[in-house]
């Protein structure tokens, strides 16, 4: 199985930017479809973002199309995701997550999950 460990959350005013990366280890992170899901306080987790295992296709969700990227870097066993033009309604836990199985453009049960980053942002 593979393990991952987000980090570069923190606090960032509105208009700022963040960029959080998701770390893999025990298993190649090529093996997987990579997510980006985030969970604000008091509502349902909502998909962020994927990226496929390696030819770049990516989704988005609407809320932050234009402003977020995801990549991935199978040499480091590592994703990302740059976050620009941040709002305070992009203040949330984000999680990293990984799954053996195709990519989606939406929410999915991700085998795998980081245990997230706190993102805030102030207005």
């Amino acid at each position: 199985q593979v393990q991952l460990v987000e980090s570069g959350g923190g606090l960032v005013q509105a208009g700022g930017s963040l960029s959080l990366s998701c770390a893999a280890s025990g298993r190649a992170l090529i093996r997987y479809t990579v997510g980006w899901v985030r969970q604000a306080p008091g509502k349902e987790r909502e998909f962020v973002s994927a990226i496929s295992r390696s030819d770049g296709t990516t989704y988005y969700a609407d809320s932050v199309k234009g402003r977020f990227t995801i990549s991935r870097d199978n040499t480091k066993n590592t994703a990302y995701l740059q976050m620009d033009s941040l709002k305070p309604e992009d203040t949330a836990v984000y999680y990293c997550a990984a799954d053996p199985g195709p990519l989606s453009r939406g929410m999915k049960e991700y085998q795998y999950w980081g245990r997230g980053t706190q993102v805030t942002v102030s207005s």
